[in-house]
């Protein structure tokens, strides 16, 4: 029988298999470290709460937070820009639309995570400036205390005077990226906004304050991003989500890391997480429809898959954005 005539051989060697099959997660986090400025249209307790989570992995990276609208995001990342700094290391709002802009700009920095091969081609960005990050689509939100037949269609937000509220284009991302899809659509067009103008619609800055109004009965019907609706109802509000007959426009929430990035290890690091499994879980915990693949969506929400979806082409939504708002401005004299 082998006889071990050393035991401190002997130690070495236990001590040496079992640093091999221990976690190797600090290799992972290995060198991700530093200051890191997100910048982000999420509600701040979503964007939080990622944010909770990542650092729970990479501790030694320290995280600064600027919410508000897309637009207004947008604005301050202009206005540093101008300045000669860009403060923002890392980017997700609200579309595709808006990030195209960027990426005009040449103010993106292409990066293919890994993570992509699970993320369907059709959210990533070609060159790799931005990839999407949930499936959001904007549907119908009906207070169900004071509507007892429920709508199946677009067109009740057209046929109720003073009881309807949906989101300023000029403030939320999502709704600049309907207002181009819906005046680009066969059956909607401008004719579809004028006709809500002229029934006195509630226009908010974002898309919780028409959710606001419609679950305490100031108005029953709203134009509203899918996922709050959802998680209003699952908290005991009397509203409902509907998908229209006609369809919905649909929003990824990308996330993109700003080219001139002091940290991009970090940045790196936290595109990936936002994109794996593990945040992708996250995003359906806290009530999003997931982009990748193999990951469910929450109850109360329905998937890609089974969403008809309203969409125009990303380069005319792109070139038309400033143009759309104007027009938006002068009809609703907002």
């Amino acid at each position: 029988m082998f006889k071990l005539r050393n035991p401190i051989i002997f130690v070495l060697i236990i001590s040496l298999l079992a640093a091999c099959s221990s976690d190797t997660s600090g290799a992972e986090t290995e060198g991700v470290s530093g200051d890191l400025s997100f910048y982000t249209s999420q509600p701040e307790a979503d964007a939080q709460q990622l944010i909770t989570e990542f650092t729970e992995k990479y501790p030694e990276v320290n995280i600064s937070l600027y919410r508000s609208g897309t637009e207004e995001v947008i604005s301050k990342v202009q206005a540093e820009k101008q300045a000669g700094e860009v403060q923002a290391d890392v980017l997700l709002v609200a579309d595709a639309v808006t990030f195209e802009s960027l990426k005009e700009q040449d103010m993106l920095l292409s990066y293919e995570s890994e993570e992509l091969s699970a993320i369907p081609d059709q959210f990533v960005d070609p060159d790799h400036t931005y990839t999407g990050t949930k499936v959001m689509s904007t549907a119908l939100v009906v207070n169900t205390d004071t509507v007892s037949e429920l709508p199946d269609t677009w067109k009740v937000l057209t046929e109720e005077s003073d009881n309807v509220a949906m989101p300023s284009p000029l403030y939320s991302g999502a709704a600049a990226y309907n207002l181009g899809v819906l005046t680009r659509t066969a059956g909607f067009g401008w004719e579809f906004y004028e006709a809500i103008q002229e029934n006195n619609p509630t226009i908010t800055q974002g898309n919780g304050a028409v959710l606001k109004a419609v679950a305490a009965g100031e108005v029953d019907y709203g134009m509203v991003v899918d996922f709050i609706v959802a998680r209003a109802k699952a908290e005991g509000s009397p509203v409902d989500l509907i998908y229209p007959e006609e369809g919905v426009p649909v929003i990824t929430e990308p996330i993109g890391i700003m080219k001139d990035t002091e940290n991009e290890t970090a940045a790196k690091a936290f595109v990936d997480f936002v994109l794996s499994e593990e945040g992708q879980k996250l995003a359906t915990e806290i009530g999003y429809t997931p982009i990748r693949e193999g990951v469910e969506a929450p109850n109360g929400l329905k998937s890609i898959n089974e969403m008809k979806v309203m969409d125009a082409d990303i380069t005319e939504l792109y070139q038309a954005r400033e143009e759309d708002k104007m027009k938006f401005s002068e009809l609703f004299g907002k």
